[in-house]
């Protein structure tokens, strides 16, 4: 399906919103995590268990792993990530939480796919 024409890039975006219920064990995971990193220095692991122990949302942004999330997909080897976490205010029911509004889930070319968590949606391209 690839023709001269088009990138072999794809690029995927995801949002996640996840609750906490137990900052401790996100805490100590992340902790647990940086501590087994043999190729981490130890400048850089005292920083970074500063800023885990400081804030949870951090320490979720040291435990998931965009690598770990396609690495088994076949023919496919991720090239770049970026990734970050934020504590936010979040109404399920309010309108900006409306997942697929700028979604793609069936484009014009029915490339594309999605899923939705939430049960509302669930398609493959």
């Amino acid at each position: 399906m690839s023709t001269p024409d088009t990138s072999r890039f794809v690029r995927v975006r995801v949002d996640l919103v996840l609750e906490i219920d137990d900052e401790e064990a996100v805490t100590g995971a992340a902790l647990q995590a940086l501590a087994e990193d043999p190729d981490l220095p130890d400048a850089e692991r005292a920083r970074a268990e500063r800023a885990v122990t400081e804030d949870t949302a951090e320490a979720l942004a040291h435990l998931v792993d965009p690598f770990d999330l396609v690495g088994a997909v076949p023919g496919a080897a991720l090239q770049q990530a970026s990734w970050s976490s934020e504590r936010i205010d979040y109404d399920p029911d309010a309108p900006e939480w409306e997942l697929g509004e700028d979604d793609d889930y069936d484009d014009d070319e029915g490339e594309g796919g999605g899923s939705r968590v939430d049960g509302e949606e669930m398609t493959a391209g």
